[in-house]
């Protein structure tokens, strides 16, 4: 019974986030490159693929780049057992501990972006994004200024991640 309550309390904790990243993740879709018209740090890349390829991609591109692969989380289907409609979803974490690492040593609270997050997002028009936090605005968030490369490290990893979807 306690198992049960915590389960349906940890469920709704994370549809809560899931609801939250997708809410932030709704800025201009008309075009296919990689845009962050907001100053909120958020990065959408338009797939050439279905959602289902997409992450599959995604996925390949992050095992054959050797970075630990943490969970894939399906928000659609905790929305559904929610009893609530919600597009295609899924997140995906992963990371590389020796550089992730380095954010967090430099401030704790780095922690809170770290590993890293890609959602994965079908619009209502069918079209499927890759979204994620740009890594400088998450230096700026958290005031590190000492790890420069390390974050051009991330950015340049998660691009190249990215490109692999991304509509040309």
């Amino acid at each position: 019974m306690a198992f049960t309550i915590i389960k349906r309390c940890c469920l709704a904790i994370v549809f809560a986030i899931a609801a939250i990243v997708a809410a932030s993740a709704v800025i201009d879709t008309t075009s296919a490159e990689p845009s962050t018209t907001r100053d909120d740090g958020v990065v959408r890349v338009q797939s050439a693929y279905g959602f289902a390829d997409t992450i599959d991609r995604l996925k390949g591109e992050i095992a054959m780049k050797g970075i630990r692969f943490f969970a894939s989380i399906d928000q659609a289907a905790l929305a559904g057992e929610a009893g609530i409609k919600l597009h295609p979803s899924t997140l995906l974490i992963f990371g590389n501990p020796p550089l992730g690492t380095q954010f967090v040593t430099a401030n704790a609270n780095a922690g809170l972006d770290w590993p890293v997050r890609l959602l994965v997002t079908e619009d209502a028009a069918g079209k499927v994004w890759a979204v994620y936090t740009d890594f400088q605005w998450i230096a700026r968030r958290h005031g590190i200024a000492d790890r420069g490369p390390q974050f051009d490290m991330a950015s340049t990893v998660i691009t190249s991640i990215t490109s692999s979807v991304r509509m040309r």
